[in-house]
């Protein structure tokens, strides 16, 4: 689903304008429970919600098998608040629609098979290949309102072998309300239910649950938006099933590895795109995708702490199907890329790939997926600031500050210096708006930067350290300044061996706020947090590992900052020439994240000269949230990132941006922020009708928290 190119839409825009701005406020939506502020239907009128009751909410009650193999299954349909739905949709408002599917797992097996299956000839290769998908032409017998019994047409028949009624078997069901006609969009559900035909404990496949996915994803949906969850997804993605168009197989252990490692699998760098050809011949490429965070940390997906049972499965029974997905210039069967060892089955892996070795990087799970810039044998780095003296508007401060490793030892300064070792300090302010008194950073200890020899910091035995800045807080500065330190240290790894590498390691950043003038201190507003960065990009680290705590970021990310200072190294011609890009942490961001969207639906790149002259071009990012209908990329979630209904607190009244890239410069702090992703000329036109140089802009009239188009409910889903 692709976002509307303006959330200023021309209908919209003419209401809004007919509007008193002070009647808007007042025209806030009852607030409904059970809905948040992220479901159009906490919107809407709420005689209509009375009526409707939208959402939608699927059970089964039991399954069970006959003798004969006839499969049935009884489920119920409701409202979130349990009222019984109509599946015609008569009695209740909304037609409902729901699929069906039964798989079960063969003994001595892990994955299900399924039962419901469909034959597919591709057009492209003339091939035929059967896919598991849901049953079609059962019966459906009505219990009550609300309540069914679904008979399958599809007999327990396994594709191979007999029906074994002790088996672990699943019944997946996926369904929609259709509640269109009230401007409240469909609401889908899915469920499951394992059961052991012959009685018993059953036993499913249980390796990665759908909270794990959803950190990324937020809501994993996919096929128009009527499959949920992982749960469902395995019955039918399974070994059985094949893509004719393109061969690959769709079994979910080697697609769901594929395309996480989208451009950096070995085949996609050889020259051959990873593609699925599914439904009416739409094509899936998965070549471009770049995992947020690092493809060796396969525990970030396989995790414990959702449940799930088999969550240890990929460190203890490794398999040539999962391993290879990934690592798919490994040819098996004749030794290539495998230590010239052909591997005829799985029996023997586990003999030379055990859960961890002695040594990082051998051929243990956990070694061979270590990731050096996270070394367990690293001494770590930890800072502190303890305080800051001379503080004061035109003095330069004096931070004395800690430096020791993870059991407590003193760093040395000289221990900092030479190599990719680094020590700084960022100063910056006021809290109120960081930037326009731009007066950089010291780098505390040679290195990285620096054409001028930098003084040392003087520090004791214990590693404490002071260091008395060479710029001086402006003199008529008031209010709240920052001071943040950052830190790294350059370590050879597995010296002396043929497995020898050459990383670095760094600091949590900390930063210290103080005030120059006597006021009260007052930290910086709070808009995003690195928890929910780390949400995805699961330990977000950057600038060499210098640099990972939002409150570090901000202080050079601000409204004046661009890449100017990078450009005449740059290592892309049309990046000398080209103006100074901002990046504004909230422009940037924004832009970052709506990735290829910027050149699919605005036309336009954002690439950032940076450290060396590098090129960094982001208009490949591909945002994994996902929309209600299964596509990616729905950057109008902005809980994602932000905390505390942020996204509606704008700053106005904040520093202008300097753009000189964009459409607007400088632009207004809001208009700055919004348009990063809104990047077309009427979403920019009506921000700029909506400033005034005397009295600013006037955003919050209209798209507020409780306004007639807040934020919130511009973005609401379905």
């Amino acid at each position: 689903m692709r976002m509307p190119s303006s959330v200023f839409g021309v209908g919209r825009y003419l209401v809004a304008f007919t509007l008193v701005a002070g009647s808007l406020l007042l025209m806030s939506a009852p607030k409904k429970t059970g809905f948040t502020v992220h479901d159009k239907a906490y919107y809407a009128d709420a005689n209509v919600v009375n009526f409707v009751r939208p959402g939608f909410t699927i059970t089964i009650v039991s399954a069970k098998i006959a003798t004969d193999g006839t499969i049935s299954v009884d489920y119920k349909l409701a409202d979130p608040k349990g009222l019984p739905l109509d599946l015609t949709g008569v009695t209740t408002p909304g037609t409902v629609s729901v699929s069906f599917v039964a798989a079960y797992i063969p003994k001595g097996q892990t994955q299900y098979v399924a039962y419901t299956t469909r034959s597919q000839t591709s057009p492209i290769t003339k091939a035929t290949a059967i896919q598991a998908g849901a049953d079609s032409g059962g019966t459906t017998q009505t219990v009550a309102v609300g309540e069914y019994i679904y008979t399958f047409k599809q007999k327990a028949v396994p594709p191979a072998g007999t029906y074994d009624p002790t088996a672990t078997h699943r019944i997946g069901m996926y369904g929609s309300r259709n509640l269109t006609e009230f401007d409240l969009g469909t609401d889908r559900d899915s469920a499951f239910f394992d059961f052991v035909p012959a009685g018993g404990t059953p036993a499913p496949r249980d390796v990665i649950r759908t909270d794990s996915c959803n950190k990324c994803h937020d809501a994993l949906v996919f096929h128009g938006g009527t499959r949920q969850g992982l749960e469902l997804c395995i019955m039918c993605h399974t070994p059985q099933t094949v893509d004719p168009d393109t061969g690959n197989t769709v079994d979910m252990k080697v697609m769901a590895h594929k395309i996480h490692m989208g451009s950096s699998l070995p085949s996609v760098q050889a020259g051959k795109p990873y593609q699925i050809i599914g439904n009416a011949q739409n094509v899936s490429d998965w070549s471009t995708v770049v995992l947020p965070s690092d493809a060796r940390r396969c525990q970030f997906c396989h995790e414990s702490t959702t449940g799930a049972k088999q969550a240890d499965a990929w460190i203890k029974n490794p398999n040539r199907d999962a391993c290879g997905a990934c690592h798919d210039n490994v040819n098996f069967a004749t030794g290539l890329n495998h230590v010239n060892l052909p591997q005829v089955d799985d029996k023997q892996c586990t003999q030379c790939h055990i859960p961890k070795g002695e040594l990082e990087f051998d051929a243990s799970i956990m070694g061979a997926h270590a990731i050096p810039t996270q070394s367990e044998t690293a001494p770590g780095i930890n800072l502190d600031i303890a305080k800051v003296d001379n503080g004061v508007a035109g003095k330069a401060p004096t931070v004395t500050f800690t430096i020791r490793d993870n059991n407590k030892n003193a760093i040395s300064m000289a221990d900092m210096t030479g190599g990719s070792n680094r020590l700084a300090l960022v100063m910056a302010g006021p809290t109120s708006d960081y930037g326009y008194t731009s007066f950089g950073s010291d780098v505390v200890t040679p290195g990285y930067v620096s054409e001028n020899p930098v003084p040392t910091a003087k520090c004791s035995a214990d590693g404490t350290c002071t260091y008395t800045f060479t710029h001086a807080i402006p003199a008529k500065a008031t209010g709240t300044y920052s001071i943040g330190i950052e830190g790294r240290r350059g370590i050879t790894l597995l010296a002396g061996t043929t497995q020898q590498q050459t990383s670095e390691y760094g600091a949590i950043n900390k930063v210290v706020n103080f005030s120059v003038d006597g006021s009260p201190v007052q930290a910086r507003r709070k808009v995003v947090d690195i928890a929910k960065c780390n949400g995805c990009h699961s330990s977000l680290s950057l600038h060499g590992e210098n640099r990972n705590q939002i409150e570090m970021c901000v202080l050079c990310h601000n409204p004046s900052e661009n890449d100017l200072a990078y450009k005449s190294v740059a290592t892309v011609p049309a990046d000398k020439t080209s103006p100074p890009q901002s990046v504004n942490f909230a422009l940037m961001i924004h832009k970052i994240h709506t990735g290829e969207k910027m050149a699919t639906d605005f036309g336009t790149t954002y690439t950032i000269v940076g450290f060396g002259g590098s090129h960094n071009d982001f208009t490949d990012v591909r945002y994994p949230a996902m929309g209600p209908t299964g596509a990616v990329a729905d950057t109008a979630k902005c809980y994602m990132c932000h905390v505390n209904t942020s996204e509606a607190n704008f700053p106005i009244g904040k520093n202008p941006v300097a753009d000189t890239q964009g459409l607007l410069n400088p632009a207004p702090a809001t208009t700055s922020a919004c348009t990063a992703c809104h990047q077309t000329r009427s979403a920019l036109s009506h921000a700029v009708s909506q400033y005034d140089p005397k009295f600013g802009e006037s955003c919050d009239v209209c798209h507020t928290t409780g306004a007639a188009f807040d934020v919130d409910q511009v973005h609401a889903g379905k």
